[in-house]
């Protein structure tokens, strides 16, 4: 395909509205769009709004040639200490030491962007969430690997690459690293990713900067106008126990988290699955099975975070709270269980009387029941 003949795109926004479409058509799972920062950060904020997913950047940066910084001979990305070297540092007799110092710059470089773009914020957690990693386009590729190579250490559930414009060679060899690559075209003859762009100006820091701002106010906003967490007090005999109760429009079921080994509510990994649960239309309920005493008992001993009886019968009373809640009557509910929450879970399940219609668990010891 010629350049002529191939789809030119207005600039990053309109390539990424077209990126945007062809993304629509697969199902994700709890998705969070990363961007690789700067031409990529334009595109990637209308695949985000497209899928109605979170924007979040992801640092990479290309390694260049002492003489020549733009010809590529390697790349780093954040998260790892990973260098992805090209054969052409070889044919340019670079040494260890001299790949060593280019190296070296670059992480500086990346140190500054990830403190500009993020600040003291840190990566949002990515394990067993679809990530979607997008750039204007994809060339060498050698940047991308450097990203989902780092990726894969986060353990997504799945890792897709999606760029407007690509070379076909460069995607047939990250498919061994990417679950999936999507792309509005794969010209045969790429030579310039900016020839496939009536606009290909470079974006700025401050271009970057104030797309990522947008984007996250129209998350916290989304998440305000949306499910509503309050803190709620539930009885249980001789005390109470603390938990927050999310209740979303139409919710079509309630989710019961059981924290076990030491954790609680506000577990960033069970917040980060309840707010996914929250977008699927679930209420949720986080909340902490031992009592003020008895956790600080529990820092002490463990004994209370490893016995299953009391926990059980904590949820079970939780779940009986949730049954009389004006807002959740009658929704259908679940249990999630976390590490010794799972078993608690199995227990509170059983004997329930078939009210409760599912327990997941995760990573957690469900043998313990």
């Amino acid at each position: 395909m010629s350049v002529s003949d191939a789809p030119v795109f207005r600039d990053r926004a309109d390539a990424g509205r077209r990126l945007g479409e062809r993304l629509r058509a697969l199902t994700f799972r709890d998705p969070i769009v990363l961007a690789l920062p700067r031409g990529g950060v334009p595109v990637a904020a209308q695949v985000a709004a497209a899928l109605d997913a979170a924007l979040e950047v992801f640092v990479a940066r290309k390694v260049g040639a002492p003489s020549h910084p733009e010809f590529g001979i390697g790349a780093i990305a954040e998260g790892s200490d990973e260098v992805v070297v090209t054969s052409s540092a070889g044919r340019l007799g670079l040494g260890a030491d001299d790949l060593e110092t280019l190296v070296r710059g670059e992480r500086s470089e990346l140190a500054r962007r990830v403190d500009l773009y993020r600040g003291a914020a840190p990566l949002p957690d990515l394990e067993a969430r679809d990530v979607i990693l997008v750039d204007d386009g994809l060339a060498t590729g050698v940047t991308a690997e450097a990203a989902l190579r780092s990726l894969r250490g986060f353990r997504p559930h799945r890792l897709v690459l999606a760029v407007p414009v690509c070379s076909p060679d460069s995607a047939q060899r990250l498919t061994a690293i990417a679950d999936d690559i999507v792309f509005v075209a794969a010209p045969e003859d790429l030579f310039s990713i900016g020839a496939y762009y009536d606009d290909f100006t470079q974006t700025t820091d401050d271009e970057v900067v104030d797309l990522l701002a947008s984007s996250r106010s129209r998350a916290a906003t989304s998440g305000e106008d949306g499910a509503g967490e309050r803190p709620v007090t539930i009885a249980v005999p001789g005390d109470t126990i603390d938990a927050d109760l999310t209740v979303v429009d139409a919710a079509r079921g309630a989710v019961l988290f059981a924290h076990g080994s030491g954790s609680s509510r506000h577990s960033p990994r069970n917040r980060r699955v309840a707010e996914a649960l929250q977008r699927r239309g679930f209420a949720t309920v986080l909340a902490d099975l031992l009592t003020e005493g008895e956790e600080r008992a529990d820092l002490a001993t463990g004994r209370h975070r490893f016995d299953i009886a009391l926990l059980s019968q904590r949820l079970e009373q939780a779940a009986r709270w949730l049954a009389a809640e004006p807002s959740t009557t009658g929704l259908p509910l679940g249990y999630f269980g976390a590490s010794t929450g799972a078993a608690a879970a199995l227990v509170a399940a059983a004997a329930s009387g078939g009210r409760v219609r599912a327990v997941v668990s995760r990573g957690g010891r469900p043998d313990l029941a």
